[in-house]
């Protein structure tokens, strides 16, 4: 039985993951801070593992994916870098904690839990990272500056250990999906280029890309036709003409 491991596995995205991958056969593994919802969804899920902890904490992360992946003789088919945080709103309303939360675990908890399950994806052929990256990792997008710096970083790592990794035959991908409902989105004040785009995924259609990531061969997977469509433009549109874009969309 191949196995996932999942951050941010008890609400949104990760949640749907892993319902998503259990249906399918496959072993999961739950790691988020919310121990509550992660007990919910493990009873939800058949007793899957799970262990409640923060990704900012080196020593809990490598412990936790040690023990998950000694669970399956020190095999790790898979692991979907999910725990995330996004804080909206003008780059000097928000505090510098909110921004250092962001990168903290949008970047630092994202590379502790890659460095810790390296070993055991070494080992595992045909072992797969996906990370959760973004739209806001294509141009730098208004009201969310801090979250798209931390994504533009996260994209920026896939691409790096993508190539570095290929020699231990781990391929390292992305998922790049426009805006998600989720409880993250799900708050009072949006970001005008949210409004103006529309917040129309679902956790479960990134799900679905997860799924497509453990077996297709791209690094970035867009998600979403409106972001589709953008990223082919990206392409061909000059970036002054895209800084344009972002500016008319941005505006309040």
């Amino acid at each position: 039985m191949k196995n996932i491991l999942i951050t941010g596995a008890a609400s949104g995205i990760g949640k749907a993951t892993a319902i998503f991958f259990k249906r399918k056969g496959w072993q999961v593994g739950l790691l988020d801070k919310d121990a509550q919802a992660l007990e919910a969804l493990s009873i939800q899920l058949s007793g899957a593992w799970f262990k409640a902890l923060d990704v900012t904490d080196y020593e809990a992360v490598q412990d936790a994916v040690s023990d998950f992946a000694l669970l399956n003789k020190g095999r790790l088919n898979a692991l979907f870098n999910c725990a995330g945080v996004l804080h909206m709103g003008c780059f000097e309303k928000l505090s510098p904690q909110q921004h250092q939360q962001t990168f903290a675990i949008n970047i630092e908890g994202l590379s502790n839990v890659i460095y810790a399950a390296f070993p055991f994806l070494r080992d595992t052929p045909r072992a797969r990272v996906i990370n959760m990256s973004s739209a806001a990792a294509v141009y730098g997008t208004p009201h969310l500056a801090s979250y798209s710096a931390s994504k533009f970083a996260v994209r920026g790592l896939t691409e790096a250990l993508n190539l570095e990794w290929r020699a231990y035959d781990i391929w390292v991908c992305d998922l790049m999906p426009a805006f998600v409902k989720t409880p993250s989105t799900n708050k009072e004040l949006i970001a005008p280029v949210m409004q103006r785009l529309g917040v129309d995924l679902i956790a479960e259609d990134v799900a679905l890309a997860a799924w497509h990531a453990v077996s297709d061969y791209k690094v970035h997977h867009p998600i979403g036709l409106p972001f589709k469509a953008l990223m082919l433009l990206n392409n061909v549109v000059p970036s002054k003409i895209r800084r344009r874009m972002m500016d008319l969309l941005s505006r309040e």
